[in-house]
């Protein structure tokens, strides 16, 4: 039952980040992810400074506060002139910093260390039960998790052509005069309570991972939106349950067993893929020789 658990946990984190990632990955924001992954450490911390507990809803709402910040003042910086990179790089550091600074001074008054944050341990998410009126009702994290994934699923559902155009052109987006800012923070919201509800199970640094590896190996087998959607989440699965496997043979972390996994799924896409695939545009480029050839002779 344990493995059921731990697979079931990351296979909700794959789905949840899979979706979010196939979005950052298109409108070539995956390194926002990152940076909202690290920046929202300080809005944890207050929120535990806060109310003196790990409630998860203060957590979510601490870390998506910070989420839009750190948009907020990536923008800003970009608009005045700095490089993205640049940007990313300074506001996600500083902010990350001033969180470190705020757990090492509380930390014999809260219950929190980096350790939890940044790596986290799927492998105790079967103990960390939910108890309601006196009945087990399994790991806290499946429940916060799910919860996450039906927020994403719905309102990617709801808003799914509004998503696509700012994806793919915002500026047409804008002329039909849909809220490009609106949506751009919307998504930007999602992938910090994503981010936050993964913490205890994979910790953010390997968010990042499931984030951007499973999209851009879907990116890689098609150029239809849905099933890059679809190729994402099932990546992530495949993802979770075989690194889940390889760390219980390795003996090893089951976290950085699943972003292997996912790795290797991707450097497969990369060689392989029928679409942009090296081996595919190897053959291509073949054929163009013996077509220029032939035409020649």
């Amino acid at each position: 039952m344990m493995d059921f658990w731990i697979i079931l946990t990351g296979s909700l984190v794959a789905a949840t980040c899979g979706v979010l990632g196939c979005f950052l990955v298109l409108r070539k924001m995956a390194m926002v992810g990152d940076a909202i992954s690290h920046s929202v450490l300080p809005g944890i911390a207050i929120a535990f400074l806060i109310s003196g507990s790990r409630d998860s809803v203060l957590m979510l709402a601490g870390a998506a506060v910070l989420g839009l910040i750190t948009v907020f003042l990536i923008q800003m910086l970009q608009q005045s002139g700095l490089q993205s990179d640049a940007s990313i790089g300074i506001v996600f550091t500083a902010l990350f910093a001033i969180g470190v600074i705020l757990i090492s001074l509380n930390a014999s008054h809260i219950d929190l260390d980096l350790d939890c944050v940044l790596f986290g341990e799927i492998a105790y998410v079967p103990w960390d039960t939910w108890i309601l009126n006196g009945y087990d009702m399994g790991p806290a994290a499946v429940w916060m998790l799910g919860g996450t994934l039906l927020l994403v699923l719905a309102l990617i559902g709801l808003f799914y052509k509004q998503f696509k155009l700012c994806a793919f052109d915002p500026a047409l987006a804008a002329a039909v005069g849909i809220p490009v800012v609106l949506f751009h923070y919307l998504l930007m919201g999602m992938v910090s309570v994503a981010t936050v509800a993964s913490f205890e199970s994979v910790g953010a640094i390997l968010v990042v991972g499931m984030l951007i590896v499973p999209a851009s190996t879907a990116y890689l087998l098609t150029d239809r939106l849905s099933r890059m959607l679809l190729y994402s989440v099932l990546i992530g699965i495949l993802s979770s349950a075989g690194g889940y496997y390889l760390a219980k043979w390795l003996d090893a972390s089951i976290a950085g067993a699943m972003i292997s996994v996912a790795g290797i799924l991707f450097v497969l896409a990369f060689i392989f893929s029928p679409l942009h695939g090296l081996a595919a545009r190897y053959l291509k480029r073949r054929r163009l020789k013996a077509g220029t050839g032939m035409a020649q002779a």
